[in-house]
């Protein structure tokens, strides 16, 4: 299959899509699939065999520097043509993906758009709220387009399905439980994480330093449980101000760390501290799971589909200090409760595989060839019954499909 997919982020940048991205690509390629990649700002040339067309971007600064928002181009219409695509996947449309959107529906393509980022929560900590109501909108309006729609959890597909999306389905989790691994432990990396106190109790993070993470919300319980340490792995643009904020405290900046020495800063943790009330879905901490470390997490947004609550790990209230203070405490003192999380959590992550998860992906572009070949969603999304005519000619039924 020949399948042309727009991206909103990619490398050099690395957060939860880009790993999904790069991990489904690999598995695209073992399958026999061929991958035409648009992606902004100056993503490398090829990947995995899969050829990248890079698109001229600009920052958005100053909410959000390190993301680059991709500025469409004549020719990328070019190239698309040339390399004739049997299906079209938009990820987390916003400009390069609405522009997708739009080509697809121009030439008569089936399209599959994957939703990632709740952009409406993000627009909140960013302080840009009032873009939350005409991003709730667009969203819906966008993902309408589509022949079939994707989320990566099922919260993610409820609440989807709430902003009143269409032909929501859900794409699988999965993670690397051979590159994580407990046995990636090292003595070390764990003297580095602790700023040379390897015997303290040791809690990480490992992803973006940015606002909608919640990582002020460890201050406090840092300073209520005296003798445990905390460390971040990665940065970001709220890094200066988290410096800031933990100045004085137990805490350790590493930056970012990735292969080997990432595999071993998570096994090399007590605690896995994920604060984020904002995830569709959580890959670091599944990330920290299969490598035999359990997570606190928020009960919010798709991190209960990773962590279940004293099965895998513990969830705590989002904004409720003394819960959070409490899971943490639970789980780096409590050497039983521990180990038993710890042992669960690698468990449930041995079940998730990427080349599962691919698999699962490539039945839905089929399934949205599928949905193409009798049905064209209406150019306005917020039409939900009648027959609608195609660019082909045909008539095709909205009402069959939902």
């Amino acid at each position: 299959m020949r399948i042309a997919l727009f991206t909103e982020t990619f490398l050099p940048k690395i957060d939860g899509i880009v790993t999904r991205l790069v991990r489904t690509l690999d598995h695209l390629a073992d399958l026999g699939h061929e991958v035409l990649l648009f992606a902004p700002h100056d993503p490398p040339t090829s990947y995995a065999g899969h050829r990248v067309v890079p698109v001229p971007a600009f920052s958005f600064r100053p909410w959000y520097p390190e993301l680059f928002l991709g500025l469409p181009r004549p020719r990328l219409g070019r190239e698309l043509d040339a390399f004739a695509p049997d299906v079209v996947h938009v990820v987390n449309p916003v400009i390069l993906g609405l522009w997708g959107t739009m080509v697809a529906r121009q030439r008569d393509l089936p399209l599959l758009a994957s939703f990632h980022t709740d952009i409406t929560q993000y627009a909140v900590h960013l302080r840009l709220a009032f873009l939350g109501p005409i991003s709730r909108v667009f969203l819906r309006d966008v993902h309408n387009q589509a022949h079939v729609n994707l989320c990566t959890s099922q919260p993610m597909v409820d609440s989807a399905r709430a902003l009143g999306i269409r032909r929501v389905r859900l794409w699988p989790k999965a993670v690397d439980t051979e590159r994580y691994h407990p046995g990636r432990r090292d003595p070390a990396m764990r003297a580095r994480l602790s700023d040379g106190q390897p015997d303290a109790p040791l809690m990480l993070y490992v992803g973006r330093l940015s606002h909608e993470k919640r990582l002020a919300w460890l201050l406090e319980p840092l300073r209520r449980m005296p003798g445990v340490r905390l460390a971040f792995v990665g940065s970001g643009p709220a890094e200066a101000e988290l410096r800031t904020r933990f100045e004085g405290t137990p805490t350790t900046f590493m930056g970012y760390l990735a292969g080997d020495a990432l595999a071993a800063a998570y096994a090399s943790a007590d605690v896995f501290a994920f604060p984020s009330d904002t995830e569709t879905l959580g890959f670091v901490a599944m990330e920290s799971m299969a490598s035999g470390v359990p997570a606190v997490g928020a009960r919010a947004g798709g991190v209960p589909d990773v962590i279940r609550h004293q099965e895998n790990g513990l969830l705590f209230e989002p904004g409720d200090t003394d819960d959070l203070t409490e899971q943490l405490r639970r789980l780096l003192f409590d050497t039983e409760l521990r180990a038993r999380l710890a042992h669960a959590a690698r468990a449930d992550m041995e079940r998730w595989s990427w080349r599962a998860s691919t698999e699962a992906l490539v039945s839905y572009y089929r399934k949205a060839r599928e949905v193409h070949a009798r049905f064209e969603p209406p150019s306005d999304a917020r039409q939900t019954r009648g027959t609608t005519v195609g660019p082909r000619g045909e008539s095709k039924t909205s009402t069959s499909v939902r």
